[in-house]
């Protein structure tokens, strides 16, 4: 049994950081082994649906068999989203206070190309560059050697959630502010994505962020994420929240939510072999993962296993989905809300320290707070003054 620990209102910044972080992670290794497949084929390899940490979907052939080859996903390995987010953790630990487009090319993009640690997938020490997908690559490409304005760079890239599923820190960070989370969000978003890609970023912290409130809720969350959100995005979580609140199972939300977001993903019913319209910019479009994790959120109500599992069992791209409902849940319901023997496993078979990253977090958002309030305060005089009476 895990020890019980307060709930809503009493949860404070630090349990709700480490919660968000944590459950990130979990979310993560959760869908990893089982990401790129459809609900079916899930249910049939493992018996049914998954309920828990899992093996490689091929076994002891995973360092060969195509397409995962030669990623060991599964066991408890965390994937590039939570390397992603620890290393983006480890700048804010750095600059220790907001961050944009220029802290990602002045430290964001140095430590993905030269200090090597541990990747779980590879089980070998290496450069964390070498594991990211093509779309994160595109980070050095443009930033290290096209030298592309930062503000800018992430025109061009493939449009995908690879800028949003690492974006937990800045809405921790901005804790019960989820405007300022999107506008910092889209910032930094702007070295790495574009269009309904970089939209996706600013919404996701900003979920985050507004977990953070308390008193907040699974529809609060979504609520302050409709009102931020613009065009392809805003009707895509518009779409899917209506479904999901028909459904308290996951088990029947997998086809409808899949069926909500489906005209508004680019990549069409293969997620193997995408549409030649796949992930281009649009006005009219939204990744999939955010929408889907928010229905997750509203199917589960909150609840960590009910979430994370719905969101691992819809397949596709359910690592990054796993992540991103798994942060908002553990920002709204602090650590006690993630299962002991999942965080322990994740911990342990990844050989990450899961509690160091929100440390430093907490330390970063008490500090900034404290800027900003300086900075509020020095504006609020300067601007008195000029409206003061002759």
């Amino acid at each position: 049994m895990q020890p019980t620990k307060p709930t809503g209102s009493a949860i404070g910044l630090a349990d709700r950081i480490t919660g968000s972080l944590v459950g990130a992670a979990v979310g993560d290794a959760l869908g990893g082994p089982v990401e790129g497949y459809a609900p079916e084929q899930i249910a049939e390899r493992h018996g049914g649906r998954v309920r828990g940490i899992v093996g490689p979907w091929n076994g002891d052939q995973w360092r060969t068999a195509r397409p995962i080859a030669p990623y060991h996903k599964g066991d408890g390995h965390v994937t590039d989203d939570t390397l992603l987010t620890h290393a983006l953790v480890r700048v804010y630990g750095t600059v220790r206070d907001h961050l944009d487009a220029y802290a990602v090319v002045g430290h964001l993009v140095p430590d993905l190309m030269t200090t090597p640690r541990w990747i779980p997938e590879l089980e070998a020490e290496a450069i964390p560059l070498h594991r990211l997908f093509l779309a994160e690559k595109w980070l050095v490409a443009r930033l290290h050697y096209g030298h592309v304005d930062p503000r800018e760079a992430g025109v061009g890239n493939i449009v995908n959630c690879g800028a949003a599923m690492y974006m937990a820190p800045v809405g921790l960070v901005n804790a019960a502010h989820p405007q300022a989370a999107y506008a910092e969000a889209l910032d930094i978003a702007g070295a790495h994505q574009s269009s309904y890609g970089r939209e996706a970023a600013g919404v996701f912290a900003a979920a985050v962020a507004a977990a953070c409130t308390p008193g907040a809720t699974a529809n609060s969350v979504v609520e302050a994420c409709l009102a931020l959100a613009k065009d392809g995005t805003r009707a895509a979580i518009e779409a899917v929240a209506e479904v999901a609140a028909r459904h308290r199972d996951f088990e029947t939300a997998l086809a409808p939510l899949r069926a909500a977001v489906a005209p508004f993903d680019t990549v069409g019913p293969d997620y193997r072999f995408p549409s030649l319209g796949a992930r281009r910019p649009s006005r009219l479009h939204s990744i999939e993962e955010l929408p889907v994790a928010l229905g997750m959120l509203l199917v589960g109500e909150a609840d960590y296993r009910r979430t994370v599992l719905g969101s691992v069992n819809y397949g596709r791209d359910c690592d990054s989905i796993a992540t991103m409902s798994g942060a908002i849940v553990g920002a709204l319901r602090g650590e006690a809300a993630i299962p002991d023997e999942w965080a322990k496993r994740v911990a342990e078979a990844s050989r990450l320290d899961l509690h160091a990253p929100a440390a430093v977090l907490t330390e970063v958002a008490e500090e900034v707070f404290a800027r900003d309030t300086a900075r509020r305060r020095a504006h609020e005089s300067a601007f008195a003054a000029l409206t003061a009476a002759p």
